[in-house]
This record gives C-alpha cells, sequence and structure tokens, in this order.
C-alpha cells in the first residue's frame, strides 16, 4: 500500500472502525447489567475510544513534510511490466512522465541498447521520436509518429505512444520499411505500366494523324502504317493481358492450389500449342521428361502458362536454330521442371533482378521481340504460389537454364519443393 492511501486508512476508515467496535462493547457491557462483567465491556468500549486518538492528522505532519523535502523515489520496475512486454513482437518501452525507461523488452534492447533507468532522450535521439514523447506527456494523449532513418540507415519505424497511467506510457516501434518498400514498388509498378502503354499508344497516334494528312491518299504509306499500328495494338494487348495475369496471380498467391495434375500428360498438350512458334524460329523442341512421374498439387492453367513463358523467352532469346530442352525429372517431393537454351547467356549482375516487374536485359531487344518484361515476374509468382522453387542459371556464351518445383500431390508432398540437383558440369550456378 502506498503511503497516501495507508495515512487516509488510518486517519479516516480505521477510527471509524473502532468507534464501531466500541460500540458493539458498550452495548454489551450494558446489556450485562451490573458486575465486573459489565464493568469489563464498558472499560474496554473506553479503551478502544480512545484509540483514534493516537493517530490523529497532527501526527503525521513531520512525515508530510520529510516526504516533500525528500528526493523523488526511483521507478520501480516490476517484474510484470518486462513480462508484459516481452510479449510483443516489436520493440516496446515502458517509460514514465520523468523521461525514465522503466521497462524495456528484448526486441527494444537489440535496436536501441535501452536498458531500464535510462532515459529516454538518450537512448532515442532522432528529433521527431523526441518531439512526440514530450507531445505524449505534455497532452496525456496517444502520438503516432514515422521515423525515416531510425536506428539503421534506410529503415523505416513506426512509433505509437500511449499513456498506460497518470505517470507511464508505452512506447512501441514496428518495422515498416518492407511495407514502404512495396509502396514505393508500387509506385514504380504504376509509372512503369503508364510508360508501357503510353508508348505504342503515342505511336498508333503519330500513325493516324500521319494517314489524317500528308499521307492520307498513299496507298503504300497507309498499308505500312496500318501494319505497324496492328503490331502495336498486339503489344499493347500483350501487356494488358500480363498485367491482369500478374493481378489474378498475386490475389491468389495465398491460397495454394490442392488439384492433383498429371505434369506429363499438361506437356503433351503444351508441346502440341509450341510447335509453330519453334518451326517459325527454327528451333528444335525437346521434351526430356522422366517416365511415370506421379502427380503434383498445381493449378493445370498456371502451369501452363509457366511453360509458355519460358519456352518463349528461350525461342526468343535462345539464339536462331538453337534447340531449346523442357525436361521433367523427380526430386525428392517434388517435381523438378527444367527449361535449357543455348543462347548467348545472361551476365551475373543482370540475374538478381530478371524476375522484377518490366526489368529488361536489352529494353530495346525486348521490346522488338514482342516481350513485355513482365513474364518472369509472373512466373515467379506462379511458382511461390504453389510453394515451389524457382532458380535462373547461366553462363554468357554457353546458355541459361530456367528450374522449378511443383510439390508432389499425396503423403510424399511437402509445403516446400525439392532440391534443385546439381548443374551440369558446362553451365555454371550464379
Amino acid at each position: 500500500m502506498n503511503t497516501k492511501k495507508w495515512k487516509r486508512a488510518m486517519l479516516v476508515e480505521y477510527p471509524a472502525r473502532l468507534y464501531i467496535v466500541a460500540g458493539l462493547l458498550l452495548l454489551i457491557g450494558f446489556g450485562a447489567g451490573t458486575g465486573s462483567q459489565a464493568l469489563a465491556f464498558v472499560a474496554a468500549a473506553v479503551a478502544v475510544m480512545l484509540l483514534p486518538g493516537l493517530f490523529t492528522r497532527q501526527s503525521f505532519v513531520s512525515s508530510e513534510e520529510e516526504d516533500e523535502e525528500r528526493e523523488p523515489a526511483e521507478p520501480v520496475v516490476l517484474p510484470d511490466d518486462t513480462i508484459g512486454l516481452e510479449v510483443l513482437e516489436d520493440a516496446a518501452l515502458v517509460v514514465t512522465t520523468e523521461h525514465d525507461v522503466v521497462a524495456a523488452n528484448s526486441a527494444a534492447r537489440e535496436l536501441l541498447g535501452t536498458v531500464p533507468a535510462e532515459d529516454v532522450r538518450l537512448a532515442i535521439r532522432h528529433p521527431v521520436a523526441l518531439e512526440a514523447v514530450d507531445i505524449a506527456i505534455s497532452e496525456r494523449s496517444e502520438v503516432v509518429r514515422e521515423l525515416d532513418s531510425f536506428a539503421a540507415a534506410g529503415r523505416t519505424y513506426r512509433l505509437r505512444i500511449a499513456p498506460i497511467d497518470e505517470h507511464r506510457l508505452l512506447m512501441n516501434f514496428v518495422d515498416y520499411s518492407q511495407v514502404r518498400a512495396t509502396e514505393r514498388m508500387r509506385a514504380d509498378f504504376v509509372a512503369n505500366a503508364s510508360h508501357e502503354l503510353r508508348t505504342p499508344l503515342a505511336t498508333v497516334s503519330g500513325f493516324i494523324e500521319t494517314l489524317q494528312g500528308a499521307a492520307a491518299d498513299d496507298e503504300a504509306a497507309r498499308t505500312r502504317f496500318l501494319g505497324l499500328m496492328n503490331e502495336e495494338t498486339s503489344r499493347m494487348t500483350r501487356l494488358i493481358d500480363d498485367l491482369l495475369s500478374l493481378s489474378r496471380v498475386e490475389l491468389d498467391k495465398s491460397m495454394r492450389p490442392r488439384t492433383r495434375t498429371d505434369l506429363l500428360a499438361l506437356v503433351d498438350e503444351f508441346s502440341e500449342t509450341v510447335e509453330l512458334e519453334a518451326d517459325a524460329g527454327g528451333h528444335e523442341f525437346i521434351v526430356d521428361a522422366e517416365a511415370n512421374l506421379p502427380p503434383v498439387l498445381a493449378d493445370r492453367d498456371q502451369i501452363f502458362q509457366v511453360l509458355r513463358n519460358l519456352v518463349s523467352n528461350a525461342f526468343k532469346y535462345g539464339g536462331s536454330g538453337s534447340p531449346v530442352t523442357l525436361s521433367l525429372r523427380r526430386a525428392e517431393n517434388s517435381v523438378l521442371v527444367s527449361v535449357r537454351d543455348e543462347g548467348e547467356g545472361i551476365l551475373p549482375e543482370h540475374i538478381p533482378r530478371l524476375t522484377e516487374r518490366f526489368y529488361r536485359v536489352d529494353a530495346g531487344r525486348s521490346r522488338r521481340l514482342g516481350g513485355t518484361g513482365l513474364g518472369l515476374a509472373i512466373v515467379k509468382h506462379i511458382v511461390e504460389r504453389h510453394r515451389g522453387k524457382l532458380e535462373i542459371r547461366s553462363e554468357p556464351g554457353v546458355g541459361t537454364v530456367v528450374s522449378f518445383t511443383i510439390p508432389l500431390a499425396g503423403p510424399l508432398s511437402g509445403e516446400a519443393g525439392g532440391a534443385l540437383p546439381a548443374l551440369p558440369e558446362d553451365l555454371r550456378a550464379i
């Protein structure tokens, strides 16, 4: 019990109870009639009534004056404070209105190096955070601020300060770096998509103006321009289709496919659809599939799209007349699917960024070949939705292998795809 409550008990509550007891003793004494027993009860009642006089307010004056002159006590760190904070995954502190840290969870100690009894202004030197602390203390209200470049360069944290009681506040730090990175990625995506759509639109618009003007009566120019306009509109159609595909895949990413799918049958069907494209580019399309592969858990249409994107890329960048090989192998609890070309290969510095939206090694060449810059991004998201693994390996001058895994259906299937086997000696992993 704190000092104020103890004094109140002694000055108000305790005397009142004594008077009640004294009254009961008097009633018992008077009811006992005369004699020593009655006198004993009356004497006891009188003694009880005299007790409160020993606890008058004057007896506490000196102690109250001493309390006012005494330095404020150090904040008491209750074990429950720290235990409660440890439940929080994010960094959290409990501070007093005097700026003293009275509790810090392990995440806060790791982030700030803060220990109890330290001044929070020494632990947190970010000006926005310090201003938020002062506002929360002075206004006794919740304050939320975003802290850029906090604790580590390039990291963004959201700080929330909320009063716990009259003398304490809770400070909570949530790492928002990934949120901000996602927002920047989204903004870049919108800008890139707008640019990709604007380019063919500008081309078509220019051709229309020319046909309406100087080339209005030029049959040869009209035929040529109409052909180019058809190419540009086809390019816009492919881009819009890929944007819609990417959007659908991202929406379904958290829902893992549960359909048992025969990959061998799917590959047979796919092979028939790419024969014309292979012949047009002078490519030999080879399917090298292990026999009796077990079924996999897959979205048939999406895996078909992955194969189309990868094989189409191999045709485009594999070099005229070079073979393209689609192979399927059992790999532990997954099926490993690989598409290999024998083209010029990709430099190592480009490998990590190939699955970024609109990233191209050679933007001009990609556009000439009809690429949208979204093919591998779609592949990545589809493989991730299937809980598989995607790997791109390339050697300049030798070729490129893009591999992915799909978990098997049945009791042997697992959450993650199987390990990718060793790369052939003529190719090195990047």
